[in-house]
Parts: C-alpha cells; sequence; structure tokens
C-alpha cells in the first residue's frame, strides 16, 4: 500500500501504536486455526482439526513449485453431525476469520419437486461477487484518503462557487489628436514572459486582491468543515438517477431464464446514464462525493482479475444440510429430483469451467466443506461419484450438560454475555452465578433427552423463557441489578420443566 502524499504545511499526528493486521486465516498455522475457532465454538475438537489442516493446506499449495502446484488438489469435508452441535457456527466464524472469498449456501434450495431450484452453477457466481465486494472494499481503504481530500475541495467548490469571468469588451477606438498614443498604449492588456517562455495574462491589483480574499473565505470554509459546523447546511449535488421505472417488471429474453445473470442490472448498464441534480444536507452531500471518487480511484479491472485469482486458488464453499439431497436411491418422486441435484453438484465440486458476468472461472481448487446432521439418510445415501468428491468424514459429538455450561460460560459471544450487554442498554446489570449456570444447563439438557435434540439451540428457548418477564419489565424496574442463581432458575423454570405439555411448547 502506497503512502499518501504528504504537504509540508501539515502537521504530523503524535505517533500512535502500530495495528497489529492480523494474516489471512489460511496463512495461520493449524494450531492457531484451532485457537481463532476456540474462542467461539466449544468442543468438536476433531472438526476444528480437519477444517484447520484443509484450510492450511491453500497456503502450503501456493508455496509448492509451479511444476506440481495445479496437480495438488484439495481434500474437501463432510461434516456430519446432529443440529446445534456447532456446523453452521464453524462455517460462520470460518467466514469472518479468513481472508479469502466464503460462500455458505444451503443445498436444499437447489432441491424441489421438477427441480425448479437455482441452477447450481450459481454458488460459483455468488463467490465471485463475494470476491469482488472483498477485492473492491480492499482497494477502497487504500485510497480512503484521497477520495476524502477530493470529496472536500468539490465540497468547498459547492459552498463557495467560481466567479465567473467578467466579459472584456473590445475597447473603443482611441480619438484622434493628441494622447492617442498613451490612451492606447494603456488599454492594451500586459503579459508576463516566464523564464521558460510560457506567456500568461498579468492579473490586476484588483484581481490579486479578489483571488485573495476568496483563497481566505475558502480556507475558513475548510476551518468549519473540519470542525462539523456545517453540517446541516444544504447544497445542490449531481447524481445518477438510480433505475429506470417499469425496468424490474421486464422479464429476460429466452435462453436466459435458468442463468444467474441480473437481466435488469446488465438493461441498465447498456442504456445511457441519466443524471438529476439533487439539493441535500452537506454530510449527506459529503457521502455521494466520496463514493463517486472512489469509483475514479479503483481500477475496476484490477479487481476483477484480483477477485477471480482470489476465488480460483483460494475460494471456500461451505454446503449445508446436504443430507437433505440424500436418499435411497431407485426410489419414485422427489428423490429422483434430490439424485439430479447430486448429479449437477457432482461436476463442480469434481473441477469445471463456470460462466460468470466478469469471465470464466474454474473450481478445480476451490474448497468444498459440507455438512448434513444425516438424521433420515445416510452419507452411503449419496450417489458414489458424490462420495468420493468429499474424502474426508467427521463426524461431530453430541452436545452434553458440560458443554452447555462451557457454552454459557468460554465463548466471547457467549448467551450470558450477550443478554447481559442488552440490559446494559437499559442500565441495568445481568448477572448469573454458577450455580444458576449449572441450572439452565440441566434443564437445556434434560429437554433435549425428552423431546428432539436440537442440540445448543436448546439454550436459546431456555434462556428466552427465563428472561421473558425480566426483559419486559426492564424501563421500569427500580433495581437494576439483577442476579439469578439456582433457586430463582428452578423458580421460574420450574413449572414448565414438570408439566409434559408446557415443556413440548415452550421449551
Amino acid at each position: 500500500m502506497a503512502e499518501p502524499t504528504r504537504t509540508p504545511e501539515d502537521k504530523l499526528p503524535a505517533p500512535a501504536a502500530p495495528e497489529e493486521t492480523l494474516p489471512w486465516l489460511e496463512e495461520l498455522p493449524p494450531r492457531k486455526i484451532v485457537a481463532e475457532l476456540d474462542r467461539y465454538i466449544v468442543g468438536q475438537e476433531v472438526a476444528k482439526k480437519a477444517v484447520a489442516i484443509a484450510v492450511r493446506n491453500r497456503w502450503r499449495r501456493s508455496q509448492a513449485p509451479e511444476d506440481i502446484r495445479d496437480e495438488i488438489l484439495p481434500n474437501n469435508i463432510i461434516m456430519i453431525g446432529p443440529t446445534g452441535v456447532g456446523k453452521t457456527e464453524i462455517a460462520r466464524r470460518l467466514a469472518r476469520l479468513a481472508g479469502a472469498p466464503f460462500l455458505k449456501v444451503e443445498a436444499s434450495k437447489f432441491t424441489e419437486v421438477g427441480y425448479v431450484g437455482r441452477d447450481v452453477e450459481s454458488m460459483v457466481r455468488e463467490l465471485v461477487d463475494v470476491a469482488i465486494n472483498m477485492v473492491r472494499t480492499e482497494r477502497e481503504d487504500d485510497v480512503y484518503p484521497q477520495a476524502e481530500t477530493r470529496a472536500e475541495e468539490r465540497l468547498l467548490d459547492l459552498l463557495l462557487p467560481a466567479t465567473p469571468a467578467p466579459a472584456t469588451a473590445a475597447p473603443p477606438h482611441p480619438p484622434q489628436g493628441a494622447g492617442s498614443a498613451e490612451q492606447g498604449a494603456a488599454a492594451r492588456p500586459l503579459f508576463v514572459v516566464s523564464s521558460k517562455g510560457d506567456v500568461t495574462p498579468a492579473a490586476s491589483e484588483a484581481d490579486v486582491e479578489a483571488q485573495e480574499r476568496r483563497r481566505r473565505t475558502r480556507e475558513k470554509l475548510r476551518q468549519q468543515l473540519k470542525e462539523g459546523k456545517l453540517e446541516e447546511r444544504e447544497v445542490e449535488v449531481e447524481v445518477q438517477q438510480q433505475g429506470f421505472p417499469g425496468l424490474e417488471m421486464m422479464q429476460p429474453p429466452q435462453g436466459m431464464e435458468g442463468t444467474d445473470v441480473n437481466f435488469t442490472e446488465l438493461l441498465q448498464e447498456m442504456l445511457p446514464k441519466k443524471k438529476k441534480r439533487r439539493t441535500v444536507h452537506l454530510h449527506e452531500a459529503r457521502r455521494i462525493l466520496i463514493d463517486e471518487e472512489l469509483k475514479k480511484l479503483v481500477d475496476m479491472d484490477d479487481v476483477v482479475n484480483e477477485s477471480l485469482d482470489r476465488v480460483e486458488n483460494h475460494g471456500v464453499i461451505f454446503i449445508d444440510e446436504i443430507d437433505k439431497i440424500a436418499g435411497e436411491r431407485g426410489t419414485v418422486g422427489p428423490d429422483v429430483s434430490r439424485e439430479g441435484v447430486q448429479r449437477d453438484l457432482l461436476p463442480i465440486v469434481e473441477g469445471s469451467t463456470v460462466q460468470t458476468r466478469y469471465g470464466f472461472v474454474r473450481t478445480d481448487h476451490i474448497l468444498f466443506i459440507a455438512a448434513g446432521a444425516f438424521h433420515v439418510s445416510k452419507p452411503s445415501d449419496l450417489i458414489p461419484e458424490l462420495q468420493g468428491r468429499f474424502p474426508i468424514r467427521v463426524e461431530l459429538q453430541p452436545l452434553t450438560e458440560a458443554d452447555f455450561v462451557r457454552i454459557m460460560t468460554e465463548p466471547e459471544n457467549a448467551l450470558t454475555k450477550q443478554y447481559a450487554a442488552l440490559c446494559a442498554a437499559e442500565g441495568a446489570t445481568l448477572e448469573f452465578t454458577h450455580d444458576g449456570i449449572k441450572e439452565i444447563a440441566r434443564i437445556a439438557a434434560k429437554a433435549n433427552e425428552r423431546m428432539e435434540n436440537i442440540g445448543a439451540r436448546r439454550l436459546h428457548t431456555v434462556m428466552t423463557t427465563l428472561l421473558e418477564d425480566v426483559l419486559f419489565d426492564l424501563p421500569e424496574l427500580a433495581e437494576k441489578h439483577i442476579n439469578f442463581d439456582a433457586d430463582k432458575v428452578r423458580a421460574r423454570l420450574g413449572k414448565i420443566v414438570d408439566d409434559e405439555d408446557l415443556r413440548r411448547y415452550i421449551l
């Protein structure tokens, strides 16, 4: 990243502590990748280890010699386990931690009777869109100070428009007689010739004074801009008209119905751009102008090339609910459609070339991670060809009562911390004793045993029921310190836990 140029008049800011820039996830050792996932996900060490190795292998492949680099294919992973044990959470955290393009899709979106769902190739196109947004954001962050400076100059031009130059009329013919030569000489314009031979008209004293006055006024406005004193002043800016009425109702032409190309967007790009003038507050005008300057400064061709390279060599696609497209082969009905989806997924996972609006993308080195509960079906119900494309299988373990206690205390986004933050917005403090947390975990585990096991999601239902009255009465509560121990938890939830019908409907 190039350093911004600095004029001598700028005051250098006080040296700040350098911010620690986190590397890409695949640049971290596998042990550190697991440690990052441990901050948010409890247990499931086997799944974390498999994912960490697969992600790290992306970096290892990039360091391999070129003659063998293309031969190293990713080992796709399929995670098997009941709902609520952390499969989707692993994907979500990978998406936030990875510097590489990441996309989570649900296999059930591609399956309907008669196969009228989305095209399976759309996942690759969506991954390209994710990469485009990621790289463009990085480029915009690099040039954002420059865009801010340009936008500020344009705002000053709006606040202090340039005065039109006075029209210079031809001087009248001097009268014949004495003094005509002196008057003609005075009427002629003066020019200044520089040492390089450049000729410029010499400015009169009045012009020089007006320019200096204008410069001082502009600097005062600049200072007021920086101090935020002009934020509510209205200015008139020229903006591009958003879309054309009625275009959204138009249907794509024949042959484009099954593609993932946005026909309306393509049509809008071909039509001429219309601009209109709007009167907006200055803070809104600043946002509009910065966006325009960012578009001018960012080279989209470079963004597209970098994005396609990242997708092909570093892209990760997480296919959730893959068990929903698995079924016993040889049956009729929806399973025929499911097997069709599997066969369409096969070339994408195996490696093929997909056409996107930014160019062709090869999927040979995209890492695919699939996950499913497999309550009704089994991984062996997938077609053999697709099974072979997911050679690494990881089984996630059901969560126990001890895991629930850890889930409510250890992660940085634990439920207890989330509800404490919600109560803090009302000026109240919410605390849970250790025995109170153990009682909540016991109730959640008991509910999972007696009813459908939904894993850690049961904690959400228990906590919502426990804190329902507190959150409703919180603004009017006189006592702003709320503490839950085991006795209070049992007092609030005991009746529901003991009543079979209430438990089924509430917990």
